[in-house]
């Protein structure tokens, strides 16, 4: 079994979910009764192999940021070699007990670990059950699977759940995540609560209904001020991506924002002290807008300029600090009647 196929299995169950979402149907409020009856108990679930007992080696800090896709060998190694053959452990939610089962006997088949769990959450009660807690406190290295990021939004912002996450940042413990998975990782993220937004319908209404953003939820200290997105070219997002940046601007959530933007099948590895290595088949694009848009109001086309961006192709290395990379290509960008532009670029807007 290879690491292409383990990331294969992720992007295929990734896309079956993210295109199979229910809609929230509003409810009437509970009685006095049922609110004062004890909450639904935790229906999470939990796959573990290898060894029973949890490792106490330390692991070294990193974080894998990856842009979706089957091909995510580089950064999947980068994540075992920094977990020190500790407990791997996956977040996921809305998957089968036979895959997730799957994945972990495909990640421990090319990963010496002590071991490599799985828990999958059903709901946001899971996220309060102190057993769930203590397990993501013992894990040498999450990751955050691929699906839909506003089921983790959803389940984990606001609960104890995002406290040990933090508490696992904070204690320099490596962690990553592909597509759904990156893109909470930002202070700011996409929440898609609605459903996902494709680029030509943000551009033409920044303020839609499916323009929905997050902040807040996880404190990385190295992506304070950023936003990330994924399958970046191949899904054509550069043109939402703008216009998330709009929006934080404009509602006042920061006066200066940054993105980073990872193609399919390419990763940014981040180390601590800020500096990044493109890696996989794909650039990586960051991004940088300080002032506000000159238009963004709903049903209004954007209108923006002064967007830099920096493409770094694989091999290329960026310094989160500096905001500067040493390889690649700089550029500008700028939005009018809901189109974009590229200027300095020989090669449009990507």
């Amino acid at each position: 079994m290879t690491l292409r196929d383990v990331f294969l299995s992720f992007a295929l169950v990734a896309t079956f979910f993210a295109t199979s979402r229910l809609l929230l149907v509003a409810q009437s409020p509970p009685s006095s009764t049922a609110a004062a009856a004890a909450p639904e108990p935790a229906k999470w679930k939990y796959f573990r192999i290898g060894n029973a007992a949890d490792s106490d080696v330390k692991p070294r800090p990193g974080f894998a940021l990856m842009g979706g896709g089957s091909q995510q060998d580089p950064a999947f190694h980068f994540l075992c070699e920094r977990t020190n053959g500790g407990d791997f452990l996956i977040l996921r939610a809305d998957t089968d007990d036979a895959y997730a089962k799957q994945v972990n006997e495909e990640i421990k088949a090319v990963c010496p670990l002590n071991s490599v769990a799985t828990i999958v959450f059903a709901g946001r009660d899971d996220s309060e059950d102190p057993k769930l807690i203590s397990i993501i406190g013992h894990a040498q290295t999450i990751f955050f699977a691929g699906g839909d990021q506003s089921n983790y939004i959803r389940f984990w912002q606001d609960t104890p759940a995002q406290d040990a996450l933090n508490r696992h940042i904070a204690a320099g413990k490596p962690l990553g995540g592909s597509s759904a998975g990156l893109a909470i990782l930002g202070e700011f993220s996409f929440s898609s609560m609605i459903d996902t937004i494709h680029s030509p319908e943000a551009l033409a209404d920044p303020y839609g209904n499916k323009v929905t953003l997050s902040r807040d939820f996880l404190r990385i200290p190295q992506l304070a001020g950023i936003i990330t997105d994924t399958h970046f070219v191949k899904r054509d997002r550069m043109g939402r991506l703008v216009v998330f940046m709009a929006r934080i601007l404009q509602d006042g959530w920061t006066n200066r924002v940054r993105a980073i933007a990872v193609e399919e099948n390419a990763a940014v590895l981040l180390e601590t002290d800020g500096t990044t290595k493109v890696v996989g088949n794909g650039p990586a694009y960051f991004l940088e807008a300080s002032h506000a848009p000159e238009l963004c109001h709903a049903r209004t086309p954007l209108r923006i300029s002064g967007i830099s961006v920096h493409r770094i192709p694989a091999g290329g290395t960026f310094d989160l600090n500096k905001w500067t990379g040493t390889t690649g290509d700089e550029y500008q960008l700028s939005a009018t009647n809901g189109e974009l532009h590229g200027n300095g670029s020989t090669h449009g807007i990507y």
